[in-house]
Formats: structure tokens, C-alpha cells, sequence
């Protein structure tokens, strides 16, 4: 069928044509949303799940939203090995030009640019759109302290936004790589945030360790946050995600063939916006039928390998692939670490580092103490695809 017609185009944190299977979801943070706005408490929320199953997009919406309900916002990605301080500067700086703009919140939006001018300096921040216009605030936010001068910063942003009249929400993706110390004092701002009853509230996205980590900085995260998991979509979901949008496009796709890319993605969001859009350019017209699904399998398959598993793969180091490897011989997973490490030949203290390291990368994650699971879906089907000549020790 006609490929500019198409109604897919995967590719990361790309909204896909219907997001389908997460009204709860978003219905959930609608109400905090609405109930910060309203005066009230509302938690912030963590999105928790693997790879691939549209955390970044769910993020963007909730943006969307709030936008639509008269926030300001600040959407920032926490790239690994990158110093929170550094991404939040720029961002908040858009956030309070907005609130200062408003007569009512002039004098404490202005108060607050200072405070992140004086944030800025002491945390070496270099952003030029300081070097003119923003005096700082004295004494504010500026002791060198982060887990201190942050929450002076997040809560005269509060107090802007109340005078405003106009809430705030931080929106931020990959928060699993933030250091312990930026973690840590984020949570500690943000409690003083919720204490003060100010209008600003935080929806972050994260692999599913983050959960523990965050309990693990701060004992009262889990009463600061809600943390929701995404993960594969349902049977109904599915159809919904795949059906609707061919249908919208004036085409058809048969059930059988449905089927079968529901069993070859597992639901997962991406994998499905890869099917999708393969199959809908192999098949040379409507329905798409079951045939068109095989027959795109290894497109699919192709455009995932050199896209979403290498891009993953090229991360890591010789001794973090066969350690990967070893895992994809035992299967899906989670596995027992001892496990891992005996299809090594290695002793587990030898195996430790790799795995530690492979959990900073954001490839692994430990679903219970002990036990070691991918963060990829399938990832273990790519691994015994991308090295076929491995052997176990043992062999």
C-alpha cells in the first residue's frame, strides 16, 4: 500500500498514531493535575517499565495536559552522566520567564530567576541568557549545598507559580540515571514542595528499579510518589493500537494477521509501531492479511536490530556483552546472578562489577534481590542473534 499513507512511523518517544491502553494512566494524572490546580494535595508520579513501552510518550501527553490546563512546564531528559543541576537551568529558566511575565507574579517570578542565577553559579552552570537582565537574589539558593539550595530554588519557584495564579510541572525522562546526590535532594525538594502545599508537582519516567533507588535516597519516597508500572498492552489494547489506525487510513487488516502481531510483539508499544508499519508497506493492498505478516517479519526484524537492540548493544563493553550473552542462553529471564556468572566461568565477586555496571547502563535491572532481568524486551533473542558463536564455559 501506499507508504506515504502510512500511519506508522516508529521511532523514540515518537507519538504513535493511537495510544491506546492507557486512559487509566493518563485519567489518573488528569486528577493530580486538576488537584494541585484546585489548591489540593496530589502526589507526583514515577513511570515505571521497561524499554519500549512509550514511557517518553506517555510523558509528552501528561505535558500536553498540563499545558491544557493552564500549567507551566519544563520537560527535561536526564541523559547518563549528566549533573541535575545542569539540566535544570535552562529549563526552569523558560519556566520562570513565563511566570514573571504575569504583572501579579512579577516580583517573585523575578526573585526566583535570581535564585537560579545564584543556583547556577554555585553549581557552575554556565547559560548565558543570565549574563543580562536577572539580578541575584542574595543568599538565596546559593550556599553550595545541593540537596539545600535546590529546595530553596524549587520552592521559590512554587511560591512564583501561586502568585501566578499558574501551576508548575517538572516533567523528566531517564530519571534512573540521576546520581544518588541529585536523586536525593530532588525528593527533598519536592517534599518541601508537598509540606508548603505549592503548586508544582513532578511526573518522572524511569526503568523499574527506580522504585527501589528512590526508597533507597529517601526513605519517604514511596509516600511522595505514586509509581505506576507500563507495561505490554492487552489483547483489546492491541487491537486498538494496530486496527485503528489502518482503519483510519481507509484500509483493513485481518484478524488472523492481528494475531499474529500480537504474538510477535508481546503488546509492546514500539514493537508494534514496527509491525505495523512494515506490514502496512509490504502488503500491495488492503486487508493486511496474515501473509503480509510473515512475509514482513524480516524487515522487522532488520530495522530493530540495526535500531532499537544495536543502538543498545554499541553501549556496551566486550566483557557487558558476554555477560548479556550468558543471560540470553539461559532465556527471558530474570536468572539468579550465581547463574549468570557460572555460564560465565567466573566467580560471582568477578561477575559483580559487570553487573553493576550493565545496571548504571540501564540493560539490566533486579526484579528481587539476587536476580538479574533485562531492561530490552527481547533482548535476549537479539543477544543470541548478535553473537552466535558464543559458547557457555561450560562447553
Amino acid at each position: 500500500m501506499d507508504p506515504i499513507a502510512n500511519p506508522f512511523a516508529p521511532g523514540a518517544g515518537s507519538r504513535p498514531p493511537a495510544l491506546a491502553g492507557r486512559d487509566e494512566l493518563l485519567a489518573s494524572a488528569d486528577i493530580a493535575l486538576r488537584r494541585i490546580q484546585a489548591g489540593r494535595h496530589a502526589k507526583s508520579m514515577m513511570l515505571l517499565g521497561l524499554r519500549g513501552v512509550g514511557k517518553t510518550v506517555l510523558l509528552v501527553r501528561i505535558g500536553d495536559l498540563a499545558e491544557a490546563a493552564g500549567y507551566v512546564t519544563a520537560l527535561i531528559e536526564a541523559p547518563e552522566e549528566r549533573r541535575l543541576a545542569v539540566l535544570l537551568v535552562p529549563r526552569l529558566r523558560r519556566l520562570l520567564s513565563r511566570l514573571s511575565s504575569r504583572e501579579k507574579a512579577r516580583i517573585l517570578g523575578n526573585r526566583a530567576l535570581g535564585a537560579l542565577r545564584n543556583f547556577a553559579s554555585a553549581f557552575k552552570v554556565s547559560y548565558a541568557e543570565f549574563e543580562v537582565g536577572v539580578t541575584p537574589e542574595p543568599g538565596l539558593a546559593a550556599s553550595g549545598d545541593l540537596e539545600t539550595d535546590l529546595t530553596d530554588l524549587l520552592v521559590v519557584v512554587g511560591e512564583a507559580a501561586r502568585a501566578a495564579d499558574q501551576p508548575a510541572a517538572l516533567l523528566m525522562d531517564e530519571v534512573q540515571y540521576l546520581s544518588d546526590e541529585d536523586l536525593s535532594a530532588l525528593i527533598v525538594a519536592l517534599h518541601r514542595i508537598s509540606q508548603k502545599a505549592l503548586p508544582l508537582i513532578m511526573f518522572g519516567a524511569g526503568l523499574p528499579q527506580l522504585a527501589a533507588v528512590s526508597g533507597a535516597a529517601k526513605s519517604y519516597a514511596e509516600r511522595l510518589f505514586d509509581f505506576p508500572g507500563v507495561g505490554p498492552l492487552d489483547e483489546a489494547a492491541i487491537a486498538e493500537a494496530i486496527r485503528g489506525p489502518i482503519e483510519e487510513a481507509r484500509a483493513a487488516v485481518d484478524d488472523d494477521a492481528l494475531s499474529e502481531i500480537a504474538e510477535q510483539t508481546e503488546g509492546y508499544p514500539y514493537f508494534l509501531q514496527e509491525w505495523g508499519a512494515h506490514c502496512w508497506n509490504v502488503a500491495s493492498e488492503s486487508p493486511v492479511t496474515l501473509d503480509d505478516v510473515v512475509s514482513a517479519r524480516e524487515r522487522v526484524m532488520a530495522a530493530l536490530d540495526a535500531s532499537f537492540f544495536r543502538v543498545r548493544f554499541d553501549r556496551l563493553t566486550p566483557r557487558e556483552q558476554e555477560y548479556l550473552r550468558a543471560m540470553a542462553q539461559l532465556g527471558p529471564g530474570p536468572h539468579r546472578s550465581g547463574k549468570v556468572a557460572e555460564e560465565l566461568g567466573v566467580a560471582v565477586t568477578s561477575a559483580g562489577p559487570i553487573r553493576t555496571g550493565l545496571i548504571r547502563k540501564g540493560m539490566i535491572w533486579s526484579p528481587a534481590h539476587g536476580e538479574t532481568a533485562f531492561t530490552v524486551p527481547m533482548f535476549d533473542q537479539y543477544m543470541l542473534r548478535a553473537m552466535p558463536d558464543w559458547q557457555p564455559a561450560d562447553e
